[in-house]
């Protein structure tokens, strides 16, 4: 499983615990907001500079496997 400490965190100091990609402020929602959507990963890297290719793609690699925890796919 993919590591969630290199690649999302969240803290009370945090926007309210949110989960944020690793040195920013960005919600992991809101990458997922952006691909559910319709939107591709290049069109949220141009609007969200600070999060790079290498944060998004295993952050979307955690979720995916964490839903086929929750639901054994």
């Amino acid at each position: 499983m993919t590591s969630t400490s290199r690649v999302v965190h969240s803290g009370p100091d945090i926007l309210g615990e949110t989960p944020v990609f690793v040195g920013t402020r960005v919600p992991l929602k809101t990458l997922l907001d952006y691909l559910e959507a319709g939107d591709s990963l290049d069109k949220f890297s141009d609007h969200f500079s600070s999060v790079s290719r290498e944060q998004a793609i295993p952050a979307l690699e955690l979720a995916k496997e964490m839903l086929q925890q929750l639901y054994s796919f």
